[in-house]
């Protein structure tokens, strides 16, 4: 007998890693996009957990490492690499997305950014092939 009270624990995430074998679903670099209707047009299976990615520019080796340290407190892991006078980093992390996470997640990302003295380039989606619906006509 189950008892009413006790709650199903949600089945864990799968440990996608950002290594570059993942296939870019897409995303989006515009902030005035609406970033449900980013989702709606990539056609993404309902509920399917994906690897989220979200494209910084920052401007010193310090700022990467103090980013590194605050995103981790989120589960995101941070890659970077240097360019040019600044650096790229990428903070990825498996999650269901919404246009709603995704928002929310955009915003504290340029937040982040703007407080290390950089700046938010997008996000984008990779998942396995089979991640995304087929397209609608």
């Amino acid at each position: 007998m189950r008892l009413p009270w006790r709650r199903r624990r949600a089945a864990p995430l799968p440990a996608y890693a950002d290594d570059g074998s993942l296939p870019v679903l897409g995303g989006s670099a515009d902030p005035a996009r609406s970033d449900s209707a980013v989702l709606a047009e990539l056609g993404l299976a309902d509920g399917a957990p994906l690897l989220v990615r979200h494209h910084l520019t920052l401007p010193a080796p310090e700022a990467v490492e103090q980013a590194r340290r605050l995103v981790a407190e989120e589960g995101y892991a941070l890659a970077a690499e240097r360019d040019g006078a600044g650096w790229r980093a990428r903070a990825s992390r498996v999650e269901v997305p919404s246009g709603l996470v995704l928002s929310r997640e955009r915003s504290r990302m340029a937040g982040l950014a703007q407080r290390l003295g950089g700046d938010v380039a997008g996000w984008d989606v990779c998942g396995p092939d089979g991640a995304a619906a087929a397209p609608q006509p």
